[in-house]
């Protein structure tokens, strides 16, 4: 069993045990979340796909950690008028262990 679930603004295929990083959420490492935004699960016998979401469907997770992405370096400039800028950024992550599917 499989579901696609929709989290930051970005889609996801989980089933149960996947270790998945999403964009930063508002919850403690090894608190549990609860994710309602589910847009199809995939059963042996067929598919369920909902407009825009499957209703009653959710999927339990765990915070595993919060941290941040590796460093990418931004460098913007002007040609030919010695104006130039650069800059660091990493982006903040959430680290989740599917624990159930709930269809």
């Amino acid at each position: 069993m499989y579901a696609i679930i929709e989290t930051g603004g970005k889609q996801y295929q989980v089933s149960v045990g996947d270790e998945i990083f999403v964009e930063k959420l508002d919850a403690e490492a090894e608190s549990n979340v609860t994710i309602d935004k589910v847009i199809a699960v995939g059963k042996e016998d067929g598919m369920v796909v909902g407009a825009p979401y499957v209703d009653g469907a959710s999927v339990s997770a765990t915070v595993v950690k919060n941290g941040k992405g590796k460093k990418i370096t931004v460098f913007t400039y002007k040609p030919k008028k010695d104006s130039k800028r650069k800059m660091g950024h990493r982006q903040p992550y959430t680290k989740l262990k599917i624990e159930a599917i709930n269809a």
